[in-house]
């Protein structure tokens, strides 16, 4: 048998297939979603409708995303990590100058493909962070003490999610906490020193939220207070400020257990349809919203259950990595899934504020999904080659 098709018998099929299950499923839900967008006349007489264009241009990513999966499977990861420094520099280029960019959602374009560089920059932290907690105490034994360790993590995630933070996008930035905190425990931090970060950590979110959240997002501070006015039930303005979360949630709330059905017109009570759930979001953003009310909570039971699968493949992958670097590119990935998925269905349901972010691999979110593909093909390529170890490799190889 050719190592090629030893790689391929070898994958883990049932990561891929809810993957591709997930993907598939984003595919219809863009389409309803997105129906009710703004469009011109040339897209419209090509497609039929936005729902279709939307719809055929996710598929067109994943295409794109089926090719970097495979690529980043059936390599060894201990190859690709070396493309975490690199990455990392250039995604914090891209990041600077997306700020000089008269953008309100700071996306850059490249060759008619627009992308925000900060996924780029959870994608290479989460490569560099990886890479370097293994191998750099064997350049020296200094570099194994726990607070260079502590040190290496935080200014790692630091430096990108300060400059996020500046971009104005709350929701990527917050995704840096869960994954420094995940690396923090797989990279061995003694419990005394996590416990003295947390404890320094509680202390500075009331600096965090009034002095330095209001100087890098305005509307950072107003989405909180909101959420927290929503939670409280105190009056807000619901024609005003409070009108997604009040409109997203009611959508959701209302669909009892079967919805009001698989892409719904105003006639069967749609508030998608009548345009109560923001339009231009409707497909990214907010589409649990919009799987919510048409599926209701089989539907959307069945999601969690999904994602469910997917973080658990992934934790069980980890558990059998050959190494700290393989170990810590998947508890990475699958801890930037979950905040991905927490944040963007709990602002749907009023256990987040609202932060504006994709729901991985449903939302249409362009390269975003090429990424999410990517970081399932390195946890794919960490379970392929777990039983190969560098030496052997390398002395069959010289045979």
């Amino acid at each position: 048998m050719t190592p090629f098709l030893r790689k391929i018998l070898g994958m883990n099929w049932m990561l891929m297939l809810v993957m591709y299950g997930l993907l598939v499923f984003g595919v219809f839900m863009i389409e309803t979603a997105s129906r009710h967008v703004s469009m011109t006349g040339l897209n419209l007489s090509q497609y039929g409708s936005a729902g279709v264009y939307f719809a055929s241009k996710q598929k067109m990513f994943i295409l794109i995303g089926s090719v970097v999966y495979f690529f980043a499977a059936l390599m060894d990861y201990r190859w690709i990590r070396w493309l975490g420094l690199p990455i990392y520099v250039v995604s914090l280029g891209l990041m600077i100058l997306a700020m000089q960019q008269n953008d309100a959602v700071y996306q850059l374009r490249l060759g008619g493909i627009s992308f925000q560089p900060a996924q780029l920059g959870i994608t290479s932290g989460i490569l560099l962070i990886s890479w370097l907690v293994q191998d750099l105490p064997k350049i020296h034994r200094w570099f194994a003490a726990p607070m260079v360790r502590i040190a290496t993590i935080g200014i790692l995630a630091a430096i990108p999610f300060l400059m996020v933070m500046k971009m104005g996008d709350m929701g990527s930035a917050l995704v840096w906490i869960p994954v420094s905190i995940v690396a923090l425990l797989i990279g061995g931090t003694p419990f005394r020193h996590l416990t003295f970060i947390g404890l320094i950590g509680a202390g500075t979110i009331p600096l965090l939220y009034f002095v330095a959240l209001p100087l890098v997002s305005k509307r950072g501070p107003e989405r909180i207070d909101i959420w927290l006015r929503m939670m409280n039930g105190q009056e807000v303005d619901i024609s005003g400020n409070a009108w997604a979360p009040h409109n997203v949630s009611m959508a959701i709330g209302k669909a009892g257990w079967k919805g009001v059905g698989y892409n719904a017109t105003v006639e069967q009570g749609s508030l998608n349809a009548k345009g109560f759930i923001p339009l231009e979001t409707a497909h990214n953003d907010y589409i649990f919203a919009v799987i919510g009310e048409e599926l209701g909570f089989r539907g959307s039971l069945l999601l969690l259950t999904a994602f469910s699968l997917l973080l658990i493949q992934g934790l069980f992958i980890a558990f059998y990595s050959r190494d700290v670097t393989g170990r810590m590119l998947v508890c990475l990935t699958v801890a930037a899934f979950f905040a991905h998925i927490f944040e963007s269905i709990g602002m749907c349901v009023l256990i987040m504020p609202i932060t504006g972010i994709p729901l991985p691999l449903v939302s249409y979110s362009g390269t975003f999904v090429v990424i999410c593909m990517f970081l399932l093909g390195l946890v794919q390529s960490v379970w392929i080659h777990r039983h190969e170890k560098p030496g052997l490799s390398l002395k069959a190889a010289e045979a």
